[in-house]
């Protein structure tokens, strides 16, 4: 499964003015349930639930939020560079600057945790990182994560 099977060009995002994590998990929720046809509320608490087990920041700045839904037939993400670094308890202490949301159904297991594998080798990337931050445009930041 490649990244742009469940990123839509329209979901990258420059500038994310989110303060903190429980903000900035809000404001992608309301972005997701805006696509998805679901309630902010019902994303945002699964992204919570999820973040109670344990931080999704991997570190070097980057942190993956992602949760379970029952009502969707498949992967679902959002990408998005932050405008200042946000306090995301990463394994590393760092803070964080890039994010992918992803939210994935609940069935077909092993097909969504490879989504999720795809995006976190991704973004372990030294050259990826490099243009995901460097991205002046949503197009340039969709494509950094896109790109083969």
């Amino acid at each position: 499964m490649k990244i742009a099977d469940f990123l839509a060009p329209a979901n990258a995002l420059i500038g994310v003015r989110a303060t903190d994590k429980r903000r900035l998990l809000l404001e992608l929720s309301q972005r997701a349930a805006t696509s998805l046809g679901l309630t902010t509320e019902s994303i945002a608490q699964a992204l919570l639930t999820r973040e109670n087990l344990g931080s999704t920041g991997l570190g070097g700045g980057v942190a993956i939020p992602h949760a379970r839904l029952t009502e969707l037939k498949g992967p679902h993400g959002i990408v998005a560079h932050l405008r200042k670094s946000i306090d995301f308890e990463a394994i590393d202490g760092q803070p964080v600057d890039l994010v992918f949301l992803l939210l994935l159904p609940t069935e077909k297991a092993g097909e969504q945790l490879n989504a999720l594998a795809g995006i976190a080798r991704k973004l372990r990337e030294p050259q990826t990182l490099l243009r995901l931050r460097r991205a002046g445009t949503v197009d340039e930041l969709y494509l950094a994560m896109t790109a083969d």
